[in-house]
């Protein structure tokens, strides 16, 4: 099955593509799947609470006031978070511009999140006005300015302006081929079979929706029951054999276990009529030919569903 994956040449050894990939996707970009009504609605409750009490905007300008003022004379005990790491450049611990610069954006995010804490609205409400907060205080970050992120000024330097045309690259490809959102992976780095989904098996029945592909075992003796992997339909099935020591995959079939994988086909505008029924219907057929009722399945997110 075609898949549509990038056949973009590999770029650095495999394993450290997995590494940098594994790394980064531990930061999914926080907009997708975000509804902008739904930014909007509790971007208008703060407003509202702001109207509604006066008396604590006051007291929260006077709160930040005293904290910028402390920042200015430099004894300001402000620090990021530990683990953040948009601040590890030494810069914003040695020069006092950054300092200043770091420690007053602390402030204002300080004062905030307090208001939204202190503010009359219910536990629910503060939870998504907090993470409205916190999407608007991230996205006017220091670090996201050249000016404002030394580690990129350096790079500048240090590459000879290599680093900056690469970046405004990045951009253009983003707005061009990503929808205007920050990509996350390099997806010209991956090519299938060679650093991602390196285990061998075969494609041993397909349908309109899905495939279903059954390992090759690397023990002589396996278990007479398989094993049957189905994961969510958004996802690939490689995200169960990424690569060599990074695989579920390859760990079972070294346990002596017979595996086979559903891998969803992806849906084009052919397919929007398709629902839970149309899943079910047609993953029953290829579940029945390798699995029984006492067939062991491993399933994430909606995966279990037609799985069952």
């Amino acid at each position: 099955m075609n898949t549509g994956e990038s056949k973009g040449p590999p770029l650095g050894a495999p394993d450290e593509i997995a590494a940098r990939a594994s790394e980064e996707i531990l930061g999914p970009n926080p907009f997708v799947g975000l509804r902008p009504q739904d930014i909007f609605a509790a971007a208008h409750q703060i407003g509202a609470q702001a109207l509604r009490q006066p008396t604590l905007v006051l007291e929260q300008e006077a709160a930040l006031a005293r904290e910028l003022l402390s920042v200015l004379s430099g004894n300001a005990k402000l620090d990021p978070p530990q683990g953040d790491k948009r601040f590890t450049d030494s810069a914003w611990r040695d020069n006092p511009f950054y300092r200043m610069y770091l420690q007053g954006y602390l402030a204002w995010g300080k004062a905030l999140s307090g208001f939204v804490a202190r503010s009359a609205l219910d536990a629910k409400s503060k939870e998504r006005a907090s993470f409205v907060v916190s999407l608007v205080t991230d996205a006017l970050a220091p670090t996201n300015t050249l000016l404002g992120n030394p580690a990129a000024l350096k790079k500048i330097i240090e590459s000879g302006g290599a680093s900056l045309v690469a970046g405004l690259q990045n951009m253009m490809a983003d707005l061009t081929k990503n929808q205007g959102m920050p990509a996350q992976v390099n997806k010209q780095a991956f090519r299938l079979g060679e650093n991602l989904a390196r285990s061998p098996g075969a494609v041993v029945f397909r349908n309109d929706l899905l495939e279903l592909i059954q390992y090759v075992p690397s023990t002589s003796d396996v278990y007479a029951r398989p094993h049957l992997i189905v994961p969510p339909q958004i996802n690939k099935y490689y995200i169960f054999d990424l690569s060599p020591g990074r695989s579920i995959v390859e760990f079972m079939v070294k346990s002596g276990l017979q595996v086979f994988v559903v891998s969803w086909r992806n849906p084009t505008p052919a397919q929007r009529s398709w629902d839970m029924e149309a899943l079910w219907r047609r993953c029953c057929r290829p579940s029945r030919r390798c699995a029984t009722s006492r067939t062991p399945r491993t399933s994430t997110c909606m995966g279990p569903a037609p799985a069952r």
